[in-house]
Parts: structure tokens; sequence; C-alpha cells
């Protein structure tokens, strides 16, 4: 099973949900040769429970994810702290809507929780809990106490740091796993197609729960691939996001753009 443990649904958090857009991205997950994603939404995107929703009524439930057609999708969600930084849940999707709205009054810039706080309250689930790029410019997941690092059950090597600079990024990364024993394992960030297959982490077998995901990562029964073009497919998705944002702040219909010249395949 491929995965990818890192990416979104919408082009941008602040633009509406688009079931075209999100099956498309969908479809070409599958034809970038993933088997599965963890969809970590950010927390507080426009639409958040209309994502979901819109997985759980329709596409056929398997363990603790939903398949569409044939992709295995995680419920995740991705959260800011703030001390700095973004944290990765993987959870099944009650627990994960439940907890977005447990996190409302906290979604604004000046009212994040703190990690130790944020914790506690995922702590409350049986999720999966990850550091998101912890390395990124603005982020300040390192320079937390011991206690507080060691509860991470992942790092996020990240394909768009991987595609800036790959050797410091792996050896940050790395290093800090090493150093408190938490698991890497790879994400790409994507908030649209190009970017899906630039990373991922390969497990011998399907997985459909997230306790049988959590065994899996802390048993190390798996390898993390990176591709060749890892930095083209990067640089092309930041330029194809900018302009599809631009074609939506003009008012144009970036959906229909987009599916005209990359149609589903």
């Amino acid at each position: 099973m491929k995965i990818d443990f890192h990416t979104h649904g919408k082009l941008a958090k602040k633009l509406p949900f688009s079931r075209i857009y999100t099956d498309w991205l969908f479809g070409e997950a599958k034809q970038a040769g993933l088997d599965a994603i963890c969809l970590t939404e950010h927390f507080n995107t426009l639409g958040f429970d209309q994502v979901y929703g819109y997985i759980a009524e329709n596409f056929q439930r398997d363990g603790d994810t939903f398949l569409a057609e044939g992709l295995r999708i995680f419920p995740g969600m991705e959260t800011d702290i703030a001390e700095g930084g973004h944290v990765l849940t993987v959870g099944r999707m009650e627990d994960i809507l439940e907890l977005n709205r447990r996190l409302e009054p906290y979604k604004e810039k000046g009212s994040f929780l703190p990690f130790r706080e944020l914790l506690g309250l995922l702590r409350e689930y049986p999720v999966m809990i990850g550091a998101g790029h912890p390395y990124r410019e603005g982020g300040h997941i390192p320079e937390l106490s011991r206690e507080l690092l060691e509860q991470f059950d992942f790092l996020d090597l990240n394909g768009k740091d991987l595609a800036l600079d790959k050797e410091e990024t792996e050896r940050l990364v790395y290093g800090l796993g090493q150093e408190f024993g938490i698991p890497v394992v790879s994400g790409s960030d994507t908030h649209q197609a190009f970017q899906y297959g630039c990373v991922c982490t390969r497990f011998a077998r399907s997985i459909s729960t997230v306790e049988g995901l959590k065994q899996a990562i802390a048993d190390g029964r798996y390898e993390i691939q990176i591709s060749g073009n890892i930095s083209f497919q990067v640089k092309t998705a930041g330029i194809l996001k900018a302009a599809l944002k631009e074609i939506h702040n003009l008012g144009g219909d970036y959906v229909s753009v987009l599916t005209r010249y990359c149609p589903f395949n």
C-alpha cells in the first residue's frame, strides 16, 4: 500500500468546497500510483464539514477508511498551534468531525491552542498525532519540550520541504526522529494533483484501520519513496495553484477551467 500522509481536498483554505474538484483530486491521486491518502484538511478551512460530509455520504466505508474508486481515504486534520507549527491528526471520521467542532473557538490566529492543551484534547480519542513539516519556516515544533515531543506518533518528511532542500530536510527530520524515538513517514502536502506521488510511504500490505496504521508505523514496516522529479512536481503544483486561485479572485470558475484541460481519467 502506497500512502501519502499529508494531503488536502481543497485548492485553498478560504475557497468554497467543490465536489468536482475534490473528485478530480482523488482520481488523480489514484492515477499517480497511490493506494491511500490521509486527508489532513486544515482545521479552519472553509467548509470543513462539507468536505468530510461529502466523503461519508458518497463513498463506501471500509474499516476506518472510505474507498473512492479504489483510493483509500483516512480522515484527518491539520491544526495550527500557538507556538507556531502544524499538528496532523488521523482518525475515524466521527472522531475527526467531533474534534473539529470542539476546536471551533480556537480557529482564528491569536486563538490557537498551545500544543499541550491540544494534545490533551486529541488524546481523548483513538487518533494518530503527527508533526507536520516540523522544520518549515515559522514553525517551532522542534523547540517543544522532550516530554511533549515524545508524544508524537510520527514526523512528516514533507514533499514541499524535500523539493527545496532534500539533503537538509532529511538530515533535520530524521535527526529529530532518532533523538526522540519518533518514526518518520512522508506526505506531499498537496492542494492539487501534480504533487501527488512526489513522495509516499510504502507498506507491504493494505491497512484499513487507524490502529493498524499506527502499529505498522511503530513497527517500522515500511519504506519511504521519493520521486526523482520531486522539485519539478512541487514547482509545477505551486504555479498551477497560484494560477487557479487568481482565476477565482478575478471572478472566474477555476474548476471548469481545470477540468476542461485536465479531464477526469
